[in-house]
């Protein structure tokens, strides 16, 4: 008797990207849609991708294109989002 292997292909790294969505929300998503976060700043969102990509195994990427959100998030506060800058 024969045993036969399944072998399944290497998924390779999760990709942590960082981004804007249209509305001007700045996400981290992973490539594996396990993970999606909210920040207020560019710096915010960077920090925390690289402090998870270990725990996720996962590479970080800046998106030049619109990231779409998975979660519906209130519009941005560009009172706000300017002191956040």
């Amino acid at each position: 008797m024969v045993a036969s292997t399944i072998l399944e292909p290497d998924p390779g790294p999760a990709i942590l990207y960082v981004g804007q969505d249209g509305a001007g929300h700045w996400l981290v998503q992973d490539s594996r849609k396990l993970l999606e976060g909210c920040f207020i700043s560019f710096a915010a969102a960077l920090h925390f991708a690289q402090s998870e990509r270990h725990l996720y195994h996962a590479v970080v990427e800046v998106s030049v294109a619109p990231l779409s959100p998975r979660i519906a998030y209130r519009p941005v506060d560009a009172h706000v989002h300017a002191r956040a800058a």
